[in-house]
Protein backbone atom coordinates (compact mmCIF):
# COMPACT_ATOMS: atom_id res chain seq x y z
CA UNK A 1 0.00 0.00 0.00
CA UNK A 2 3.07 2.43 0.64
CA UNK A 3 4.40 1.96 -2.71
CA UNK A 4 1.29 2.37 -4.31
CA UNK A 5 0.74 5.13 -2.86
CA UNK A 6 4.20 6.72 -3.62
CA UNK A 7 3.57 5.68 -7.54
CA UNK A 8 -0.22 6.97 -7.24
CA UNK A 9 1.35 10.38 -5.50
CA UNK A 10 4.04 10.73 -8.54
CA UNK A 11 1.73 10.31 -11.06
CA UNK A 12 -0.59 13.04 -10.39
CA UNK A 13 2.39 15.16 -9.00
CA UNK A 14 3.80 15.05 -12.31
CA UNK A 15 1.00 16.56 -14.10
CA UNK A 16 -0.14 19.35 -11.22
CA UNK A 17 -0.36 22.79 -12.03
CA UNK A 18 2.63 22.55 -14.06
CA UNK A 19 3.15 20.28 -17.28
CA UNK A 20 5.37 17.30 -16.51
CA UNK A 21 6.78 18.92 -13.25
CA UNK A 22 8.92 15.95 -12.41
CA UNK A 23 10.59 15.35 -15.72
CA UNK A 24 9.41 11.39 -16.40
CA UNK A 25 8.14 12.87 -20.20
CA UNK A 26 11.97 12.74 -21.21
CA UNK A 27 11.73 9.01 -20.73
CA UNK A 28 9.14 8.30 -23.37
CA UNK A 29 9.75 11.34 -25.88
CA UNK A 30 9.80 9.29 -29.14
CA UNK A 31 7.12 6.63 -28.67
CA UNK A 32 4.48 8.38 -26.88
CA UNK A 33 2.15 11.06 -27.85
CA UNK A 34 2.19 14.74 -26.13
CA UNK A 35 -0.91 15.56 -24.17
CA UNK A 36 -1.11 19.20 -22.30
CA UNK A 37 -3.42 18.27 -20.00
CA UNK A 38 -3.21 18.75 -16.52
CA UNK A 39 -4.03 16.72 -12.90
CA UNK A 40 -6.80 19.43 -11.65
CA UNK A 41 -8.38 19.48 -15.13
CA UNK A 42 -9.71 15.59 -14.27
CA UNK A 43 -9.53 15.55 -9.90
CA UNK A 44 -12.70 17.18 -9.32
CA UNK A 45 -14.37 14.74 -11.76
CA UNK A 46 -13.37 11.59 -9.22
CA UNK A 47 -14.07 14.15 -6.34
CA UNK A 48 -17.58 14.30 -7.43
CA UNK A 49 -17.55 10.72 -8.42
CA UNK A 50 -16.49 9.92 -4.84
CA UNK A 51 -19.43 12.32 -3.56
CA UNK A 52 -22.27 10.65 -5.57
CA UNK A 53 -21.31 7.35 -4.55
CA UNK A 54 -21.52 8.08 -0.89
CA UNK A 55 -24.69 9.43 -1.50
CA UNK A 56 -26.38 6.81 -3.32
CA UNK A 57 -25.01 3.69 -0.97
CA UNK A 58 -26.22 5.87 2.16
CA UNK A 59 -29.09 6.53 0.23
CA UNK A 60 -30.06 3.09 -0.79
CA UNK A 61 -29.19 1.69 2.50
CA UNK A 62 -31.84 4.34 3.99
CA UNK A 63 -34.33 2.83 1.69
CA UNK A 64 -34.00 -0.70 1.59
CA UNK A 65 -34.40 -0.34 5.41
CA UNK A 66 -37.67 1.54 5.01
CA UNK A 67 -38.75 0.13 1.63
CA UNK A 68 -36.85 -2.80 1.65
CA UNK A 69 -39.70 -5.09 -1.27
CA UNK A 70 -40.09 -2.18 -3.29
CA UNK A 71 -36.30 -1.48 -3.88
CA UNK A 72 -35.04 -5.23 -4.07
CA UNK A 73 -37.66 -5.40 -6.97
CA UNK A 74 -36.25 -1.83 -8.40
CA UNK A 75 -32.54 -3.61 -8.41
CA UNK A 76 -33.48 -6.61 -10.06
CA UNK A 77 -35.18 -5.27 -13.36
CA UNK A 78 -34.45 -2.02 -13.84
CA UNK A 79 -30.08 -2.86 -14.22
CA UNK A 80 -31.25 -4.60 -17.74
CA UNK A 81 -33.14 -1.21 -18.76
CA UNK A 82 -30.25 0.97 -17.88
CA UNK A 83 -27.81 -1.25 -19.37
CA UNK A 84 -29.66 -1.30 -22.33
CA UNK A 85 -30.10 2.74 -22.10
CA UNK A 86 -26.73 3.21 -21.88
CA UNK A 87 -25.71 1.19 -24.64
CA UNK A 88 -27.77 2.95 -26.55
CA UNK A 89 -26.28 6.01 -25.95
CA UNK A 90 -22.67 4.61 -26.49
CA UNK A 91 -23.80 3.61 -30.18
CA UNK A 92 -24.92 6.69 -30.70
CA UNK A 93 -21.60 8.21 -29.77
CA UNK A 94 -20.08 6.31 -31.94
CA UNK A 95 -18.30 4.13 -29.15
CA UNK A 96 -19.21 0.82 -30.79
CA UNK A 97 -17.10 -1.68 -28.43
CA UNK A 98 -19.10 -0.26 -25.11
CA UNK A 99 -21.93 0.01 -26.96
CA UNK A 100 -21.44 -3.21 -27.70
CA UNK A 101 -20.70 -4.74 -24.26
CA UNK A 102 -23.11 -2.67 -22.26
CA UNK A 103 -25.68 -4.82 -24.53
CA UNK A 104 -23.98 -7.87 -24.13
CA UNK A 105 -24.16 -6.95 -20.35
CA UNK A 106 -27.94 -6.02 -20.59
CA UNK A 107 -28.88 -9.04 -22.14
CA UNK A 108 -27.25 -11.21 -19.93
CA UNK A 109 -28.98 -9.69 -17.16
CA UNK A 110 -31.85 -10.02 -18.58
CA UNK A 111 -31.12 -13.75 -18.85
CA UNK A 112 -30.32 -14.61 -15.54
CA UNK A 113 -33.08 -12.60 -13.79
CA UNK A 114 -35.64 -14.68 -16.16
CA UNK A 115 -33.70 -18.23 -15.18
CA UNK A 116 -33.92 -16.95 -11.40
CA UNK A 117 -37.45 -15.49 -11.08
CA UNK A 118 -38.75 -18.49 -8.96
CA UNK A 119 -36.20 -18.37 -6.54
CA UNK A 120 -37.36 -14.45 -6.03
CA UNK A 121 -39.84 -14.92 -3.28
CA UNK A 122 -37.88 -17.01 -0.97
CA UNK A 123 -34.62 -14.49 -1.70
CA UNK A 124 -36.71 -11.18 -0.47
CA UNK A 125 -37.71 -13.32 2.87
CA UNK A 126 -34.09 -13.81 3.72
CA UNK A 127 -32.96 -10.55 2.58
CA UNK A 128 -35.71 -8.86 4.58
CA UNK A 129 -35.19 -11.09 7.68
CA UNK A 130 -31.35 -10.18 6.94
CA UNK A 131 -31.88 -6.53 7.22
CA UNK A 132 -34.39 -6.62 10.23
CA UNK A 133 -31.15 -8.44 11.93
CA UNK A 134 -28.91 -5.34 10.88
CA UNK A 135 -31.18 -2.29 11.43
CA UNK A 136 -31.53 -3.97 15.27
CA UNK A 137 -27.35 -3.10 15.49
CA UNK A 138 -27.16 0.61 14.66
CA UNK A 139 -23.32 0.74 15.96
CA UNK A 140 -22.41 -1.83 12.80
CA UNK A 141 -24.51 0.62 10.61
CA UNK A 142 -21.76 3.49 12.39
CA UNK A 143 -18.73 0.98 11.12
CA UNK A 144 -20.03 0.36 7.61
CA UNK A 145 -20.14 4.11 7.92
CA UNK A 146 -16.64 4.76 9.04
CA UNK A 147 -15.34 2.70 6.83
CA UNK A 148 -16.86 4.48 3.86
CA UNK A 149 -15.34 7.41 5.00
CA UNK A 150 -11.78 5.63 5.15
CA UNK A 151 -12.64 4.05 1.54
CA UNK A 152 -13.28 8.08 0.43
CA UNK A 153 -9.82 9.20 2.06
CA UNK A 154 -7.92 6.54 -0.16
CA UNK A 155 -9.80 7.30 -3.21
CA UNK A 156 -8.92 10.98 -2.73
CA UNK A 157 -5.01 9.45 -3.19
CA UNK A 158 -6.37 7.01 -5.79
CA UNK A 159 -8.14 9.50 -7.95
CA UNK A 160 -5.10 11.97 -7.65
CA UNK A 161 -3.06 9.34 -9.65
CA UNK A 162 -5.33 8.22 -11.91
CA UNK A 163 -6.23 11.87 -12.95
CA UNK A 164 -2.55 11.96 -13.31
CA UNK A 165 -2.40 8.97 -15.48
CA UNK A 166 -5.56 10.92 -18.07
CA UNK A 167 -3.58 13.59 -18.16
CA UNK A 168 -0.54 12.48 -18.86
CA UNK A 169 1.68 12.19 -22.06
CA UNK A 170 1.50 8.65 -22.83
CA UNK A 171 -1.04 6.96 -25.80
CA UNK A 172 -4.66 5.97 -25.19
CA UNK A 173 -2.84 2.19 -24.98
CA UNK A 174 -0.53 3.28 -22.34
CA UNK A 175 -2.74 5.16 -20.48
CA UNK A 176 -5.79 2.69 -20.65
CA UNK A 177 -3.10 -0.07 -19.14
CA UNK A 178 -1.97 2.17 -16.04
CA UNK A 179 -5.53 2.69 -15.71
CA UNK A 180 -6.28 -1.02 -15.74
CA UNK A 181 -3.96 -1.35 -12.92
CA UNK A 182 -4.84 0.81 -10.80
CA UNK A 183 -8.68 -0.20 -11.10
CA UNK A 184 -7.46 -3.73 -10.01
CA UNK A 185 -5.73 -2.12 -7.20
CA UNK A 186 -8.48 -0.12 -6.29
CA UNK A 187 -10.82 -3.00 -6.86
CA UNK A 188 -9.07 -4.96 -4.13
CA UNK A 189 -8.42 -2.66 -1.99
CA UNK A 190 -12.80 -1.82 -1.84
CA UNK A 191 -12.96 -5.36 -1.68
CA UNK A 192 -10.76 -5.79 1.53
CA UNK A 193 -12.75 -3.30 3.60
CA UNK A 194 -15.84 -4.71 2.36
CA UNK A 195 -14.95 -8.12 3.68
CA UNK A 196 -13.17 -6.51 6.65
CA UNK A 197 -16.77 -4.79 7.02
CA UNK A 198 -18.14 -8.33 6.90
CA UNK A 199 -16.23 -9.95 9.46
CA UNK A 200 -17.05 -7.36 12.21
CA UNK A 201 -20.58 -7.68 10.96
CA UNK A 202 -20.91 -11.50 10.46
CA UNK A 203 -19.16 -11.75 14.18
CA UNK A 204 -21.90 -9.53 15.58
CA UNK A 205 -25.12 -10.94 13.95
CA UNK A 206 -23.84 -14.85 15.07
CA UNK A 207 -23.95 -13.38 18.73
CA UNK A 208 -26.79 -12.45 18.62
CA UNK A 209 -28.34 -15.43 17.06
CA UNK A 210 -26.30 -17.63 19.05
CA UNK A 211 -26.30 -15.99 22.69
CA UNK A 212 -29.37 -13.84 22.58
CA UNK A 213 -31.84 -14.67 19.84
CA UNK A 214 -34.28 -12.01 21.25
CA UNK A 215 -33.71 -7.98 21.72
CA UNK A 216 -29.97 -7.44 19.49
CA UNK A 217 -28.60 -4.07 20.39
CA UNK A 218 -29.64 -4.13 24.27
CA UNK A 219 -28.33 -7.68 24.54
CA UNK A 220 -24.95 -7.55 23.41
CA UNK A 221 -21.96 -6.40 25.49
CA UNK A 222 -20.71 -3.05 24.98
CA UNK A 223 -17.19 -4.33 23.91
CA UNK A 224 -18.11 -6.78 21.77
CA UNK A 225 -18.31 -4.33 18.73
CA UNK A 226 -14.55 -2.82 19.70
CA UNK A 227 -13.47 -6.75 20.01
CA UNK A 228 -14.80 -7.57 16.72
CA UNK A 229 -13.56 -4.70 15.15
CA UNK A 230 -10.02 -5.22 16.62
CA UNK A 231 -9.58 -8.76 15.71
CA UNK A 232 -10.65 -7.75 11.69
CA UNK A 233 -7.79 -5.65 11.28
CA UNK A 234 -5.34 -7.46 13.17
CA UNK A 235 -5.40 -11.00 14.01
CA UNK A 236 -8.01 -11.70 10.89
CA UNK A 237 -6.47 -9.09 8.52
CA UNK A 238 -4.22 -11.64 6.60
CA UNK A 239 -7.12 -13.63 5.88
CA UNK A 240 -9.12 -11.01 5.10
CA UNK A 241 -6.78 -9.52 2.50
CA UNK A 242 -5.93 -13.05 0.81
CA UNK A 243 -9.77 -14.05 0.25
CA UNK A 244 -10.57 -10.40 -0.99
CA UNK A 245 -8.65 -11.44 -4.24
CA UNK A 246 -11.05 -14.20 -5.49
CA UNK A 247 -13.78 -14.74 -3.71
CA UNK A 248 -16.01 -11.71 -6.14
CA UNK A 249 -15.10 -13.23 -9.37
CA UNK A 250 -15.79 -16.75 -8.36
CA UNK A 251 -18.90 -16.22 -6.46
CA UNK A 252 -20.67 -13.72 -9.86
CA UNK A 253 -18.85 -16.75 -12.30
CA UNK A 254 -20.99 -18.98 -10.15
CA UNK A 255 -24.65 -17.12 -9.94
CA UNK A 256 -24.33 -16.88 -13.75
CA UNK A 257 -23.34 -20.82 -14.53
CA UNK A 258 -26.26 -21.96 -12.10
CA UNK A 259 -28.56 -19.78 -13.68
CA UNK A 260 -27.94 -20.61 -17.25
CA UNK A 261 -27.69 -24.34 -16.32
CA UNK A 262 -31.41 -24.46 -14.63
CA UNK A 263 -32.91 -23.42 -18.13
CA UNK A 264 -30.56 -25.91 -20.96
CA UNK A 265 -31.87 -29.39 -19.71
CA UNK A 266 -32.87 -29.93 -22.95
CA UNK A 267 -29.20 -29.42 -24.95
CA UNK A 268 -27.31 -32.42 -23.68
CA UNK A 269 -24.22 -30.82 -25.47
CA UNK A 270 -24.54 -27.59 -24.10
CA UNK A 271 -25.53 -29.20 -20.59
CA UNK A 272 -22.39 -31.04 -20.95
CA UNK A 273 -20.11 -28.35 -21.55
CA UNK A 274 -22.06 -25.95 -18.63
CA UNK A 275 -21.94 -28.96 -16.19
CA UNK A 276 -17.99 -29.51 -16.86
CA UNK A 277 -17.41 -25.22 -15.93
CA UNK A 278 -20.27 -25.79 -12.89
CA UNK A 279 -18.18 -28.30 -11.30
CA UNK A 280 -14.83 -26.62 -11.97
CA UNK A 281 -16.18 -23.52 -10.56
CA UNK A 282 -17.75 -25.85 -7.71
CA UNK A 283 -14.11 -27.03 -6.44
CA UNK A 284 -13.02 -23.19 -6.42
CA UNK A 285 -16.00 -22.30 -4.37
CA UNK A 286 -14.82 -24.96 -1.56
CA UNK A 287 -11.90 -22.93 -1.33
CA UNK A 288 -13.44 -19.75 -1.76
CA UNK A 289 -16.63 -18.37 -0.42
CA UNK A 290 -17.85 -15.87 1.43
CA UNK A 291 -19.10 -18.00 4.06
CA UNK A 292 -15.20 -18.62 5.30
CA UNK A 293 -15.75 -14.68 7.00
CA UNK A 294 -18.12 -15.92 9.50
CA UNK A 295 -16.16 -18.36 10.71
CA UNK A 296 -13.36 -16.07 10.24
CA UNK A 297 -15.35 -14.33 12.35
CA UNK A 298 -16.17 -16.73 14.86
CA UNK A 299 -13.31 -19.05 15.26
CA UNK A 300 -10.55 -16.98 13.98
CA UNK A 301 -9.54 -19.86 11.66
CA UNK A 302 -7.63 -19.49 8.44
CA UNK A 303 -9.38 -18.24 5.22
CA UNK A 304 -8.97 -21.38 3.37
CA UNK A 305 -9.90 -24.15 6.40
CA UNK A 306 -13.02 -21.51 7.20
CA UNK A 307 -14.05 -21.68 3.37
CA UNK A 308 -13.85 -25.69 3.52
CA UNK A 309 -15.12 -25.80 6.64
CA UNK A 310 -18.14 -23.87 6.11
CA UNK A 311 -18.66 -25.35 2.79
CA UNK A 312 -19.06 -29.34 4.49
CA UNK A 313 -21.51 -27.90 7.06
CA UNK A 314 -23.42 -27.14 4.46
CA UNK A 315 -23.35 -29.87 2.16
CA UNK A 316 -23.31 -32.65 5.91
CA UNK A 317 -26.78 -30.84 6.26
CA UNK A 318 -28.22 -30.68 3.63
CA UNK A 319 -27.92 -26.61 3.78
CA UNK A 320 -25.78 -26.11 0.88
CA UNK A 321 -29.08 -26.86 -1.44
CA UNK A 322 -30.66 -24.08 0.57
CA UNK A 323 -27.35 -21.64 -0.52
CA UNK A 324 -27.71 -22.69 -3.64
CA UNK A 325 -31.42 -21.88 -3.71
CA UNK A 326 -31.12 -18.46 -2.53
CA UNK A 327 -29.87 -15.46 -5.10
CA UNK A 328 -29.79 -12.55 -1.77
CA UNK A 329 -26.18 -12.06 -2.91
CA UNK A 330 -27.11 -11.61 -6.74
CA UNK A 331 -29.24 -9.46 -5.76
CA UNK A 332 -27.56 -6.79 -3.80
CA UNK A 333 -24.68 -7.06 -6.53
CA UNK A 334 -27.81 -5.29 -8.74
CA UNK A 335 -27.76 -2.60 -6.82
CA UNK A 336 -24.01 -2.11 -6.55
CA UNK A 337 -23.85 -2.47 -9.90
CA UNK A 338 -26.91 0.09 -10.86
CA UNK A 339 -24.97 2.64 -8.14
CA UNK A 340 -21.40 2.32 -10.32
CA UNK A 341 -23.25 2.94 -13.33
CA UNK A 342 -25.54 5.64 -11.99
CA UNK A 343 -22.15 7.51 -10.68
CA UNK A 344 -20.43 7.08 -13.92
CA UNK A 345 -23.00 8.08 -16.02
CA UNK A 346 -23.31 11.07 -14.02
CA UNK A 347 -19.47 11.90 -14.78
CA UNK A 348 -19.13 10.48 -17.89
CA UNK A 349 -21.77 13.26 -19.17
CA UNK A 350 -19.89 16.04 -17.46
CA UNK A 351 -16.61 14.69 -19.08
CA UNK A 352 -18.53 14.64 -22.31
CA UNK A 353 -18.94 18.75 -21.92
CA UNK A 354 -15.53 19.72 -21.12
CA UNK A 355 -13.10 16.70 -22.20
CA UNK A 356 -15.16 14.71 -24.92
CA UNK A 357 -11.96 12.57 -25.92
CA UNK A 358 -11.00 11.22 -22.63
CA UNK A 359 -14.93 10.33 -22.03
CA UNK A 360 -14.88 6.42 -21.69
CA UNK A 361 -11.31 6.83 -19.29
CA UNK A 362 -13.44 8.87 -16.83
CA UNK A 363 -16.26 7.26 -16.63
CA UNK A 364 -15.05 4.06 -16.48
CA UNK A 365 -12.89 4.54 -13.26
CA UNK A 366 -15.85 6.62 -11.86
CA UNK A 367 -18.09 3.67 -12.35
CA UNK A 368 -15.74 1.62 -9.91
CA UNK A 369 -15.00 4.19 -7.76
CA UNK A 370 -18.81 4.67 -7.65
CA UNK A 371 -19.89 0.11 -7.32
CA UNK A 372 -17.03 0.07 -4.35
CA UNK A 373 -18.59 2.71 -2.26
CA UNK A 374 -22.63 1.47 -2.90
CA UNK A 375 -20.88 -2.34 -2.02
CA UNK A 376 -19.90 -0.96 1.20
CA UNK A 377 -23.21 -0.26 2.56
CA UNK A 378 -24.25 -3.55 1.11
CA UNK A 379 -22.19 -5.74 2.41
CA UNK A 380 -23.54 -5.11 6.43
CA UNK A 381 -26.71 -7.09 4.59
CA UNK A 382 -24.66 -9.61 3.10
CA UNK A 383 -23.00 -10.51 5.81
CA UNK A 384 -26.26 -11.09 7.69
CA UNK A 385 -27.75 -13.69 5.54
CA UNK A 386 -24.12 -15.35 5.38
CA UNK A 387 -24.49 -15.94 9.52
CA UNK A 388 -28.29 -16.71 9.18
CA UNK A 389 -27.28 -19.57 6.60
CA UNK A 390 -23.90 -20.51 8.98
CA UNK A 391 -26.40 -20.54 12.24
CA UNK A 392 -29.07 -22.71 10.19
CA UNK A 393 -26.56 -25.15 9.10
CA UNK A 394 -25.07 -25.62 12.55
CA UNK A 395 -28.10 -25.24 14.97
CA UNK A 396 -31.47 -24.64 13.30
CA UNK A 397 -32.71 -24.09 16.69
CA UNK A 398 -30.81 -20.66 17.15
CA UNK A 399 -32.77 -19.82 13.88
CA UNK A 400 -36.38 -20.90 15.35
CA UNK A 401 -35.69 -19.42 18.73
CA UNK A 402 -35.00 -15.99 16.92
CA UNK A 403 -38.33 -15.98 14.42
CA UNK A 404 -40.17 -19.49 14.63
CA UNK A 405 -42.10 -17.86 11.30
CA UNK A 406 -38.88 -17.57 9.27
CA UNK A 407 -37.26 -21.22 10.42
CA UNK A 408 -40.50 -22.76 9.76
CA UNK A 409 -40.10 -21.31 6.19
CA UNK A 410 -36.36 -22.19 5.37
CA UNK A 411 -37.10 -25.41 6.61
CA UNK A 412 -40.15 -25.84 4.03
CA UNK A 413 -38.01 -24.63 0.99
CA UNK A 414 -34.92 -26.50 2.13
CA UNK A 415 -37.10 -29.98 2.15
CA UNK A 416 -38.66 -28.99 -0.83
CA UNK A 417 -34.94 -28.87 -2.68
CA UNK A 418 -33.72 -32.02 -1.27
CA UNK A 419 -36.83 -33.55 -2.81
CA UNK A 420 -36.55 -31.56 -6.07
CA UNK A 421 -32.79 -32.81 -6.05
CA UNK A 422 -33.10 -36.27 -5.15
CA UNK A 423 -35.70 -36.57 -8.08
CA UNK A 424 -33.36 -35.20 -10.80
CA UNK A 425 -31.07 -37.63 -9.53
CA UNK A 426 -33.34 -40.36 -9.80
CA UNK A 427 -33.79 -38.98 -14.12
CA UNK A 428 -30.58 -38.84 -14.70
CA UNK A 429 -30.19 -42.72 -13.32
CA UNK A 430 -32.81 -43.92 -15.35
CA UNK A 431 -31.56 -41.84 -18.21
CA UNK A 432 -28.29 -43.38 -18.08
Amino acid sequence: MICLGFVLVVLGLNRFRISDRLNIDRYTQGFLENHKGLTEDYWPLYAVAGGIGVFISWVWSLLLGSYANEMMKVSVHILTTYLAVVSVLCFWCRQFFWGGAFAVGALLQFLYVISVIDRLPFTMLVLRKALKLVWGLPKVIMVAHAFTVVMLLWMSLWSFGAAGVVASSMGDEGRWWLLVVLSVSLFWTGAVLCNTVHVIVSGMVFHVLFHCGQEESSSLPPSSLIDSLRYAVTTSFGSICYGSLFTAAIRTLRWEIRGFRSKICGNECLLCCVDFLFHLVETLVRFFNKYAYVQIAVYGKGFNKSARDAWELFQSTGVEALVAYDCSGAVLLMGTIFGGLITGSCIGIWAWIKYSDRVIMVASTAMLMGMVLVGLGMVVVESAVTSIYICFAEDPLLIQRWDADFFTEMSEVLHRRLQHRSSRSREVLTTA
